[in-house]
């Protein structure tokens, strides 16, 4: 440790359509949803992350909430840089007599452009970030599932996120090949607002979707263990007034199946093109799943009556990712080719 690196400070960020997480001195520090909420006339933030998200869809015209990134990407500059300032500034590595120089590794998505590389580092840049690394979600899920990435056998790592699902096998340290789809958990919740107002007629927002999909989701429509019907609160279509619906998990998977359907394709897609050694590897070690994705009741189960392989749902698969990026900032030296 050199004599001035207690004026650096070290962060690991999982830069999530759905949610952001950081992480400081080995610890998820801050773990929020990624949503602003900003005046309309002066600009001015009024609320990032749990605060945001519970004014979303209950705003007045003074008011709009904005999610800065879409299918894994930053979609409005601005938003980004202001959400990134203030949840570095939920931290509290500020209070000091000097200010320190931020090094962030921040996870991007594996399909991402040049251009939406440049914009994530100029929005961490504008934040406050000296030095900027970046990698691979679906390197960094198989890093915090507990995977040897530098090892030579091969790993498939489905990563299913809020904007996009990631799938790649990894071998030697590096993505082999590598799948990104833009179909992942918002497109499951706008499946099931459209079936919503198609079937029961009740208009519902961004919010009661993902609940839905939380309490009664599943990707098949028969489990051993189902959850209860589920009351869904909305709009009646019909008369405009608002009114109470029950629904059950067989309607959800049945709504959710041509979106599960995609996922399950593209996984196919990308074993179609893994080399014959690395396919002999994943036959034995199977697939791992990471995001929140892959906490639908069944996926799990679907996909293996799919790809005929054994398919490991990681032990806390919503921060799977974010604590490789972690482990990768820890362990820079070590993992320093994996990092851009």
């Amino acid at each position: 440790m050199g004599l001035f690196s207690f004026l650096t400070k070290e962060i690991a960020i999982d830069l999530g359509t759905a949610n952001t997480i950081i992480i400081y001195n080995d610890k998820i520090v801050v773990d929020e949803p990624s949503i602003v909420a900003i005046e309309r006339n002066t600009g001015k933030i009024i609320a990032v992350g749990k605060r945001a998200m519970m004014m979303h869809g209950k705003t007045h015209d003074n008011i709009k909430t904005i999610r800065p990134l879409r299918d894994g990407v930053i979609a409005d500059f601005q938003s980004a840089e202001f959400m990134i300032r203030e949840m570095i500034g939920m931290i509290g590595i500020k209070n000091s007599l000097f200010q320190p120089a931020l090094k962030m590794v921040i996870c991007i998505p594996s399909g991402i452009t040049e251009v939406e590389e440049r914009a994530v580092k100029d929005s961490a840049e504008q934040a406050g970030a000296k030095d900027i690394r970046l990698i691979h979600e679906p390197m960094a899920a198989a890093i915090g599932i507990g995977i040897d990435v530098l090892e030579p056998t091969g790993n498939m790592i489905v990563d299913i996120g809020g904007g996009t699902s990631e799938i790649a096998v990894i071998a030697l340290g590096g993505i082999v090949n590598n799948k990104s789809i833009r179909i992942a958990g918002d497109d499951l919740n706008a499946d099931i607002k459209d079936y919503m107002r198609k079937q029961h007629n009740i208009s519902i927002g961004d919010r009661t979707a993902e609940r839905i999909k939380i309490e009664v989701g599943s990707a098949v429509t028969e489990l051993e263990n189902p959850p209860d019907d589920y009351a869904v609160h909305g709009r009646d279509l019909l008369t405009g007034i608002p009114k109470e619906i029950k629904v059950n998990y067989k309607e959800i998977a049945t709504c959710m199946d041509k979106s599960i359907s995609k996922i399950e394709t593209a996984v196919l897609q990308a074993l179609e093109n893994t080399p014959p050694e690395l396919s002999a590897d994943i036959f034995r070690t199977g697939i791992y799943l990471a995001g929140g994705g892959s906490l639908l009741r069944g996926l799990d189960k679907r996909l293996e009556s799919k790809v005929k392989l054994p398919v490991h749902v990681s032990d806390d698969p919503l921060h799977a990712v974010a604590r490789g990026t972690g482990i990768a900032l820890k362990n820079f030296e070590k993992f320093t080719f994996l990092i851009k």
